[in-house]
């Protein structure tokens, strides 16, 4: 068997080489936001320099907007959106913590009880005749890197919420120079955070890998089994805060928009509103932070799907460590990529018109999937040996590394094209949505219908793309091929990220806008690059729910190889009453997330009709409202709310191991696994497309759009109803279940051997 042409020290030097050009990268661009300033000052020194500095100056003269007040109000609102997101996320993270320290010390006995928390050497799980490093270090080892990846899945949250803060306010004030500005440093903001993500999931995981092999030496099938507590910990930080933040997000959009839009007819983000302070602030920990834990915790899950597969095929048996970190240096070229791309965005092409975003953010997508693809061929080529061979239930399937090349790419297509189906459905640009918008004559009813229908028609081709991707990647590389093209798909993860990141920055470069009082031309242009940010935010969406179905079905088959099933017969009982149940866990969630938020956006429309009844002036503008009293609202609902359906996921695999057995268990990952991921196509396009259709009435950018308007209107009335009712589906119950199917597929997976070993207590009772 041929060797691979990188060597070990190339890999060594490459992987960590990469990571940290990628956090440079995230802190040039944090720079480069930073040069605007959020002081008054001369417009000269808020431009880019040498020649448009005059143009912008015009601009900003032409505007009256030359104003110390303008700029010191904007300041004043990002404090307090930076200091409400700032505390809630602390409260969050407080509860979060304890969760943490409990499951640790769970993770710890339940592993270290397989051997009986013997420190003595055991026959290797897969290979009887050689001896492996005891259960008990196993346990260590998995607590550890579980811990590892929970904070690194934190950091990441609170780094992306801190810079989206930081960045809002001087998008608005880039956008009295134009588009273009207000653009790139919403888009650089992002890049900061795709950056600083993906490249420290990378180091960390590398870091953590070579710390470990110093302990288990030879062991690769334990160091690489302890390592997916890596995964576990990110998927469950993740979970808290996809849940806590689209429920605290979304209570006071709901909130925001049933009294403020449909009772008293204000504009969106009118400084008025009480809860405007509040739904900004839900921006970043909801669309910000919890996209952020969420794509990481995929990130590192796909990772160890792949590696645990990996340890017990040629790899881990010869120890060829270079291909056996294929994996890590995948996403090593991803951000090198992502880099080349990004600069298409920022300095390549300028962007001067409104007409532009959308495709400038659609031209990222398109020209990191072709470089990507390029990037996998050749380090399939350099990192890989000419042949070897893949574990696949019980035996050694022999593999080429052009087959592994395709596996990794049609994951990379297939989260293109699934991008761009959920771009068709959720883009106002095209018929699907307008038709939903066109349903608003005759009102809220017909609107909800057409875009219900919508929501389940979009799940066709994703759903398509998702079938090919495993058929194509099985065929070629059994479930490491699953796994490595979910690795491709989240390999421009970076790219991904900044997109995704945009679109909240855009949103509340919007409300601040709006609540300085700046001119409508200003508002025009935050409003452009916000539509754009729903469309790119939808795709993101569609990026991690697809990455998540080959995540979880690649953790799926690591659990199955891990717990010793030869077979899962959907025939028997205990397979089949696993699928039921695991089919029906997304319904229960999605009704508790739902209800949550429902309960939440009830305490706060509450809150808003008694300040506009109560406070004087508050309607004519001399009054003030209590911003102070919603935030309070969102997040002490949000904190309470988010904890029964995280204990539901958390549970749901500890419980059904232990009493029913591995067979139930694999039956309730599959049954969760199917239908979790065609509920979260659904709500998040339908979502998409409700609030999409509602700013193609708002913007009256083409004649059919003008019928339906103006603001106020009844049409316009009806479309408000139908983006309430889809905030939190998109926000809340859709993005949160990608996380349901991952997380307990690699819950299942690190507690395995637990399982394997003393699970099935009622069987075996009766």
């Amino acid at each position: 068997m041929a060797a691979s042409i990188l060597s070990d020290l190339g890999a060594e030097i490459l992987i960590p080489v990469c990571a940290v050009i990628g956090i440079a990268f995230s802190l040039l661009q944090w720079v480069l936001v930073s040069n605007v300033k959020l002081s008054p000052g001369s417009p000269r020194n808020n431009g880019a320099g040498g020649k448009n500095d005059y143009a912008d100056y015009l601009i900003e003269e032409e505007e009256g907007l030359n104003d110390h007040n303008v700029v010191m109000k904007c300041a004043e609102i990002q404090n307090a959106i930076s200091e409400g997101a700032t505390s809630f996320l602390f409260t969050e993270y407080q509860y979060v913590g304890i969760f943490m320290v409990a499951f640790a010390i769970l993770i710890f006995v339940f592993l270290g009880s397989v051997e009986g928390f013997s420190t003595k050497s055991q026959p290797c799980t897969y290979d009887q005749s050689k001896m492996c490093k005891p259960a008990l270090a196993t346990a260590a080892f998995s607590t550890i890197s579980f811990l590892l990846g929970a904070v690194t899945s934190i950091v990441s949250g609170f780094l992306g919420m801190k810079i989206a803060t930081y960045a809002n306010a001087r998008t608005t004030l880039e956008a009295r120079k134009g588009v273009g500005k207000a653009f790139i440093t919403a888009f650089r903001s992002g890049a900061v955070m795709g950056f600083l993500l993906a490249a420290n999931g990378l180091l960390v995981l590398y870091i953590a890998i070579n710390l470990f092999k110093i302990y288990y030496g030879d062991d690769w099938g334990g160091l690489f089994e302890a390592i997916t507590g890596y995964g576990l910990g990110g998927s469950s930080m993740a979970l808290f805060g996809r849940v806590g933040g689209g429920i605290y997000t979304k209570a006071a959009d709901v909130g925001a928009d049933l009294v403020g839009k449909v009772e008293r007819n204000i504009p969106e983000d009118d400084p008025r509103n009480p809860a405007v302070i509040a739904d900004n602030v839900g921006d970043n920990v909801g669309d910000i932070a919890g996209m952020g834990s969420d794509l990481f915790g995929s990130y590192a899950e796909s990772s160890c799907a792949a590696l645990v597969v990996a340890s017990i095929s040629s790899f881990g048996i010869n120890h060829e460590f270079t291909p056996m970190l294929y994996p890590l240096i995948i996403s090593s070229v991803g951000i090198i990529v992502c880099l080349i791309t990004t600069l298409f965005a920022t300095d390549f092409f300028e962007i001067r018109t409104v007409k532009e975003i959308e495709p400038s953010l659609k031209r990222q997508l398109i020209i990191s999937t072709v470089l990507m693809t390029i990037g996998i061929a050749v380090v399939s080529w350099i990192a890989l040996p000419s042949s070897f061979t893949i574990f696949n239930f019980g035996e050694q399937k022999a593999v080429k590394n052009w087959q592994l090349f395709l596996c990794v790419a049609v994951g990379l297509w297939a989260g293109l094209i699934i991008g761009f189906v959920t771009e068709y459905y959720t883009s106002n640009a095209y018929s699907p949505v307008q038709d939903v918008a066109d349903s608003c004559r005759t009102g809220a009813a017909t609107n909800v219908i057409f875009g219900l229908a919508l929501g389940y028609k979009s799940c066709i081709i994703p759903i398509f793309a998702i079938a090919v991707s495993i058929f194509v990647s099985f065929s070629f590389a059994a479930m490491y091929g699953i796994a490595v093209a979910a690795l491709g798909m989240l390999s421009t993860i970076a790219t991904g990220l900044a997109i995704d990141a945009y679109g909240p920055i855009s949103d509340n470069a919007g409300g601040i806008a709006e609540m300085a009082g700046m001119s409508h031309r200003i508002r025009e242009r935050t409003d452009a690059l916000d539509a754009a940010g729903n469309t790119t935010a939808a795709i993101g969406k569609g990026f991690a729910i697809g990455s998540a179905a080959l995540v979880s079905l690649a953790l799926f088959g690591a659990f199955v190889s891990r717990a010793a099933i030869s077979t899962v017969d959907v025939l028997t009982p205990k397979v089949f009453i696993g699928l039921l149940v695991g089919a029906m866990l997304p319904y229960w969630f999605s009704a508790m997330t739902m209800k949550s938020v429902g309960s939440a956006a009830l305490k706060m429309v509450e809150e808003v009709r008694r300040q506009f009844n109560t406070i004087p002036g508050l309607m004519e503008g001399t009054g003030k409202p209590d911003y102070a009293t919603c935030v309070k609202i969102s997040t002490d609902a949000s904190i309470k709310e988010m904890i029964p359906p995280g204990a539901l996921v958390m549970l749901t695999p500890l419980v059904v191991g232990i009493f029913f057995g591995v067979e139930t268990l694999s039956g309730v990952l599959a049954g969760s696994l199917v239908s979790g991921v065609q509920i979260a196509i659904s709500a998040s396009n339908t979502g998409g497309a409700w609030d999409n259709a509602k700013k193609y009435i708002e913007a009256g950018a083409s004649e059919h759009a003008r019928t339906l308007g103006p603001k106020g209107s009844d049409p316009h009335k009806a479309a408000v109803i139908g983006d309430t009712i889809g905030d939190p589906l998109k926000d809340t119950s859709g993005p949160s279940l990608n996380i349901l199917i991952k997380l307990m597929a690699v819950e299942s997976l690190v507690f395995a051997p637990f399982f394997a070993t003393h699970g099935g207590l009622l069987f075996k009772i009766f």
